[in-house]
């Protein structure tokens, strides 16, 4: 599947918890990377829901929390056709649904000139 979204900026939230220890060594051991402290948010339109519920709900990649924090499922993607990264799914979000959290090694803004409003593509 692949579909074109709009940056935009977050909560600043995901920096705390990609900053810990046991998330970050499980996408180490699993994806191969330490993700950069922080998602690259993407609004996609609405008529992708479906398909992205049906592929959140189906995922079986499953971070499982230290205590006091949530879940993560996540899934492989690549932003722009370049970026290999995955797509993150908190079990304990404010996000509303058509927002994915992208989340790779690099500061994707810095490294891509990304602003709000850009549109990029996600593939996964």
């Amino acid at each position: 599947m692949k579909i074109n979204g709009e940056v935009t900026t977050g909560l600043g939230k995901a920096a705390y918890f990609l900053s810990q220890e046991f998330y970050t060594n499980e996408f180490k051991k699993n994806l191969g990377f330490i993700p950069y402290p922080g998602t690259l948010n993407v609004i996609v339109s609405d008529e992708y829901l479906d398909e992205i519920n049906d592929i959140k709900d189906s995922c079986e990649n499953l971070i499982k929390p230290d205590e006091g924090f949530g879940a993560v499922k996540y899934i492989e993607s690549i932003l722009n056709d370049e970026v290999r990264g995955a797509i993150v799914f908190p079990a304990k979000t404010t996000h509303e649904e058509n927002y994915l959290e992208f989340i790779a090694e690099d500061k994707l803004r810095e490294k891509l000139g990304l602003e709000d409003g850009d549109i990029v593509s996600l593939e996964f």
